[in-house]
């Protein structure tokens, strides 16, 4: 029989809220009384809409949810520690004076967002070494020398200039690398992963979960994974844990929940990834598989699964369908051209302070983007997928190129004279919660542009126009008044598209936009954007690591690797026939989905 290292019962966790509208206090239960039990040596994942309980259950294992607003109503943590006498009972400890002993040495937590968890004022190596110095005796000079050697593991490029460089040098992928090699540092016995994947490319992914597979056999770490991407689950989990509101709703081994789901809702979650062997009209959502109900006679609300959704059949596009949509397309004048783009960062200087050497992010790039389609763009973490979409918006200066956006020039404007150009180009950005203001409401945060741009007559009508884009992502007017730190992260993403389309873009560039987002939710915002690029006659830069989710939204897809172009072509063709090994890499790297084990 397998020995406990952590043993969850009957844990329940509220929040106070503020309601702004009737100035009264209310308590929400964000997890509700879930047992489960994790074994020494095993991974057990966690899958689950926005906002279902995941990282609140990840973080109250931890005890870093703030009190208050949180509280711990009622539960036992029981802890494990190998050749203990008896568990701890962490429930029972105080977080600020009795757990830091616990944590980063026994258990450890990769976080969701990595460039909020990351402190932008000392270095990616330092931060790391700080973690290694606290819980080991050993010299400064030794606990730099590991870090390196833990970049190394994560396939950070150049390891001994990462440790030298701050995160806002880092791309997305590789800060949450950073993350991942600072959780392993002391080689814990419980390593908390809270969608640590999220922001890397598959090629990474499939990296980083073969180092937590290495992690777990080499020392026997359990490991607890919190995903959106059941593709993930099913390849690295032993047993999964579906939560639904702060429930576990079903949960078994990987293939048993897998293949033959019981609960409506598990049903859903595995039914609105985008498939890989075929291009779907819209995505199934939870809703078509699942409804809530109010109890005729106890008046208490219950869900009950629906007829199998008509969505589900007859849904598919062929592929000869496909390409005379994107060929016609290619029809229509270009919205924008780009011509021997270059954004180059210096990376070395001379005692004058001139560049004397630079990294080429974007590297003598050209290509087109014709009205009202989707061009993709994908490739690995750090090929300048960001710096280009950033720099064809003229976030950023280009060293040198062409930049024509409706037959006007942008590549030498300056910001006066790009600010009426603000409201046709907009963006979504990778990390939600760095984009939000934290003191400004949500409802604030998305009027704020119609006011610059002076959208609407008056604010009265501005703030029925936010409802209404709350609406459309599938959030409520009530939440208006609430702020970015209140929501999850999924929420958080579905409140900057809210804010992106609040002028009614004709350009939209989305960096990494669903990457945040569960499955579920991500189906939601996929066909949401796609209904609103057909309502609103938007074009659009789809920039996403996740090739299944580009394929299914784009009509041509653009591949970049070490800052240049190394394919483009229809999504399709690119998918099932791609012409560069690079391309072909990128494929064989998507997660299969359920494998044997």
């Amino acid at each position: 029989m397998q020995d406990k290292i952590l043993e969850v019962d009957n844990l329940k966790i509220q929040f106070q809220s503020f309601d702004r509208r009737t100035f009264k206090e209310t308590k929400i239960v964000a997890v509700n009384g879930i047992h489960f039990t994790l074994y020494k040596g095993e991974t057990v994942g966690i899958v689950g809409e926005s906002g279902s309980g995941k990282s609140v259950t990840a973080l109250s294992l931890m005890r870093l949810l703030e009190e208050p607003p949180s509280e711990l109503v009622s539960g036992s943590i029981l802890f494990y520690p190998e050749g203990g006498s008896k568990p701890v009972d962490f429930a029972q400890l105080r977080p600020d004076e009795d757990m830091p002993p616990y944590r980063g040495k026994h258990l450890a937590m990769i976080f969701q967002e990595p460039m909020t968890s990351l402190n932008p004022v000392y270095t990616c190596g330092a931060q790391v070494a700080e973690a290694i110095l606290i819980h080991n005796a050993i010299s400064k000079a030794a606990a730099k020398q590991k870090t390196i050697e833990l970049f190394e593991k994560v396939k950070l490029p150049n390891p001994a200039q990462m440790y030298d460089r701050y995160p806002h040098e880092l791309s997305g992928g590789q800060k949450q690398r950073v993350m991942i090699a600072m959780a392993m540092s002391c080689d814990p016995a419980i390593l908390i992963a809270d969608e640590p994947t999220t922001a890397l490319d598959v090629t990474v992914q499939k990296e980083i979960l073969k180092l937590t597979n290495e992690l777990q056999q080499n020392f026997g770490t359990s490991i607890l994974f919190i995903t959106h991407d059941l593709g993930v689950i099913a390849e690295i989990a032993d047993r999964v844990l579906v939560m639904y509101k702060g429930n576990i709703v079903e949960s078994g081994n990987v293939e048993d929940v897998f293949l033959r789901p019981q609960h409506p809702y598990t049903k859903g979650l595995l039914a609105c990834r985008p498939p890989l062997g075929q291009r779907l009209k819209r995505l199934p959502v939870v809703s078509d598989f699942m409804g809530e109900r109010v109890n005729a006679i106890t008046g208490a609300k219950e869900l009950y699964e629906k007829d199998q959704p008509n969505i589900v059949f007859n849904n598919t596009i062929s592929d000869a369908e496909a390409l005379t949509k994107s060929s016609k397309l290619l029809e229509n004048a270009p919205m924008m051209v780009v011509k021997n783009l270059n954004t180059w960062f210096p990376t070395k200087k001379n005692l004058w302070g001139k560049p004397i050497e630079w990294f080429k992010a974007v590297n003598d790039v050209s290509f087109n983007v014709y009205e009202g389609e989707t061009l993709g763009l994908v490739g690995e973490s750090g090929c300048g997928k960001t710096t280009l979409g950033r720099t064809i918006l003229r976030l950023m200066r280009p060293q040198s190129g062409e930049i024509i956006f409706e037959n006007q020039h942008l590549e030498h404007l300056e910001q006066d004279a790009l600010r009426p150009l603000r409201k046709k180009m907009q963006i979504v950005f990778q990390d939600p919660y760095s984009s939000l203001n934290p003191r400004m409401t949500i409802g604030a945060a998305i009027l704020e542009p119609m006011q610059v741009h002076k959208i609407y007559e008056n604010d009265k009508i501005r703030k029925e126009k936010v409802i209404e884009l709350l609406e459309t992502v599938s959030m409520t007017a009530e939440q208006y008044h609430r702020y970015p730190h209140e929501f999850s992260g999924g929420q958080r993403q579905r409140i900057c598209i809210a804010r992106a389309l609040a002028l009614q873009p004709t350009f939209l560039v989305c960096d990494e936009s669903v990457s945040a987002l569960d499955v579920s939710v991500q189906a939601q915002v996929l066909n949401l954007l796609m209904d609103l690029k057909a309502k609103m006659k938007f074009t659009c830069v789809f920039i996403s690591h996740d090739l299944s989710v580009v394929r299914f939204i784009s009509d041509r897809i653009m591949v970049m690797n070490k800052g240049r172009i190394e394919e483009i072509g229809f999504a399709d063709a690119i998918y099932q026939n791609p012409q560069t090994e690079y391309t072909q890499r990128l494929i064989e790297a998507i997660p299969k989905g359920i494998i044997t084990k």
